[in-house]
């Protein structure tokens, strides 16, 4: 199983953002109707960052005390009333520059922040950040606490590299701020300033308005991550070293320092000392045990995430994080408990957006594993349509279907499936196709794909296993046909260069052709054990004994795959290494018992295991 992880473990430090945020609930009836309309189509344009990842805000519910707006004690009359109206109506029919224009002069008139937020909006949405950025610039103007303000202000001043405008309200900001407060926010106008394109002019602001600030622990985190931003290491380190003397125990500073030293070892030392020191790290073994996975120390990951999962039971991301790392180290019985355990809870919080997708996936390969069909066919069904591996789910089905020798019911549960868009409809026709061909029915596999390729003629998939079909079949006049048009079509297709390479060599027919193909298909996949199967294939039909051993021997050292296998013990065979050759074959014999190309090549050989 191949499945690897997806954990969630980077701290604050370091998220990006930039952007409008979407607007708060209205107070009155004229922000109610300022924030109507097309007002949520132009947030949710104007709520993700330059990297289209999910904006957070500079003073949010957990890092701010600063109070409300200030609203102005303005009656919603007719005449503003008319004017906010008419915007909307005027936006919505693309006419956003007149209606920018009646905002911003009605903010201007009312000093109320929420109109001129909302021309903000209607810039944003316009695509054109000049006038988002003097809207903006009212806004943070009528609302001069306004962490939400200062935030999309200084994600357009970051845009437009105007950095010496943003500073005096840096520095005001901070003075502002309470101790409480004033750590989260110098952290999250660090990472402001590093999406501008002046690095080095960002980080000579940050070190300006932090300076008055040196004993705090966020400070020097800041200027760990700025200087790293701006190439400078040593001072990164430097920065991050101070951090840890200020506060020992703190979990942002040694992930920055670790995140800082280039020696993956030494880094992993690092964070693996300081859990010893601090066993109730959390975000801190997290990390770890992250890092351990991406390591692929499955191993030792999971024994991290077993603590993890001790303080903390009901965490669902921990316990998900076993499943898959249970399976990942052929831990079934282990691996079911957790994913079941997953997906039972999931199923007792219908408000939670986490997808059981992936745990119904695995643990139907688990219960295939044990040859329990029917339990693999229950999990498949609890997938739900509309979720992206509904489609794969389907076809999984049918799949176990025929394999419990229903060829007829798998077909039936193909044919039910709504696939409307060409690449769905192309992938259950492969998948109707592959179980023609595994049920031994090529010439019905043929047919099916010969009826798609009349909807879908240049469909390279579809050529390409209409060709291995057709090779079945002993057309190989056809297959040669498919595979010279998937060339065509598709020129850095190795796929297509190698199969016909291979079934030239496997015939024993234009054979320095044979050679050629399967060199270019080589050169595009260099390490790909198949083709370097085939090159070795191609060696020995030629005669070079010699060297079909070595390409070979290399072949299965990269995959121990049984027609591998079954190519290298006939080559030693030939050359008089019998023994060798029947260690090999008995080696992949265990693998694949049925495997029909190995029993045609012993009972060629006359060779009994």
């Amino acid at each position: 199983m191949k499945t690897l992880l997806a954990i969630v473990t980077l701290t604050s430090l370091l998220s990006a953002c930039a952007g409008l945020k979407q607007p708060t609930q209205p107070a009155n009836a004229a922000s109610a109707a300022a924030t109507s309309g097309t007002g949520t189509k132009a947030n949710a344009d104007a709520t993700t960052d330059a990297d289209g990842n999910p904006d957070d805000t500079v003073a949010d519910a957990k890092t701010s005390d600063q109070s409300k707006e200030t609203l102005p004690n303005v009656a919603l009359s007719e005449e503003i009333l008319f004017k906010i109206l008419s915007s909307e109506i005027a936006f919505q029919r693309g006419q956003w520059q007149a209606a920018y224009v009646t905002l911003m002069s009605t903010a201007q008139q009312t000093r109320d922040p929420r109109i001129a937020k909302r021309a903000a909006e209607m810039a944003v949405t316009a695509r054109s950040p000049g006038d988002a950025l003097n809207a903006v610039r009212l806004w943070s103007e009528l609302a001069p606490e306004s962490g939400e303000a200062l935030q999309n202000y200084l994600g357009l001043i970051i845009l437009t590299d105007n950095l010496t405008e943003i500073e005096p309200i840096l520095v005001q900001r901070l003075q502002a701020a309470t101790p409480a407060v004033r750590g989260p926010l110098i952290l999250q106008m660090q990472r402001y300033l590093t999406r501008a394109k002046d690095k080095a002019g960002a980080f000579a602001l940050l070190e300006r308005i932090t300076m008055p600030y040196a004993d705090i622990l966020e400070t020097h985190l800041a200027l760990a991550q700025g200087a790293a931003a701006n190439g400078d290491m040593p001072r990164a380190r430097a920065e991050a070293d101070t951090a840890i003397k200020i506060k020992p125990d703190s979990e942002m500073a040694i992930l920055t320092q670790a995140q800082l030293i280039q020696d993956q070892p030494q880094a992993m030392a690092l964070i693996k000392e300081f859990l010893r020191k601090y066993p109730n790290a959390r975000e801190v073994r997290i990390a770890y045990a992250r890092s351990l996975v991406e390591q692929k120390q499955y191993d030792e990951a999971r024994g991290q995430f077993e603590i993890l999962l001790k303080k903390q039971p009901d965490d669902l991301t921990t316990i998900f994080a076993l499943g898959l790392l249970n399976a990942q180290t052929e831990h079934p019985k282990q691996a079911e408990k957790y994913l079941t355990q997953y997906v039972k809870a999931l199923a007792d919080r219908p408000n939670d957006p986490r997808d059981p997708a992936q745990a119904l996936v695995i643990l139907s390969q688990l219960a295939e594993q044990r040859n329990d069909t029917q339990a693999a066919l229950k999990w498949l069904e609890q997938i739900e349509p509309g979720d992206d591996s509904y489609l794969g789910a389907q076809i999984r089905r049918a799949q176990l279907i025929a394999k419990s020798g229903d060829l007829a019911g798998a077909r039936k549960s193909l044919a039910q499936i709504d696939a409307t868009g060409e690449a769905d409809q192309i992938r259950v026709t492969l998948a109707d196709s592959q179980i023609l061909r595994d049920a031994n029915q090529p010439k019905a596999a043929f047919d099916v794909l010969a009826e798609a390729l009349k909807r879908f003629p240049e469909n390279v998939d579809l050529l390409y296993d209409q060709a291995m079909v057709a090779d079945k079949l002993s057309d190989w006049g056809l297959m040669e046909s498919n595979l010279r048009r998937l060339i065509t079509l598709a020129p850095d297709n190795q796929h297509a260069y190698n199969a016909l390479g291979y079934s030239l060599a496997d015939r024993n027919t234009r054979l320095p052709e044979a050679y050629e193909l399967i060199q270019k298909a080589l050169s595009l996949a260099p390490e790909d054990p198949y083709i370097t199967d085939s090159l070795g294939w191609v060696q020995f039909r030629m005669g070079n004994l010699a060297d079909a051993e070595a390409t070979l021997r290399h072949a299965f050292t990269l995959r121990g795959d049984t027609e591998i296998g079954m190519h290298l013990g006939e080559v030693l065979w030939m050359q008089g290494k019998r023994d060798e050759a029947q260690t090999i074959w008995r080696t992949v014999q265990k693998q694949e018992p049925d495997n029909a190309a190995l029993k045609e090549t012993l009972t060629r050989l006359k060779v009994h295991l």
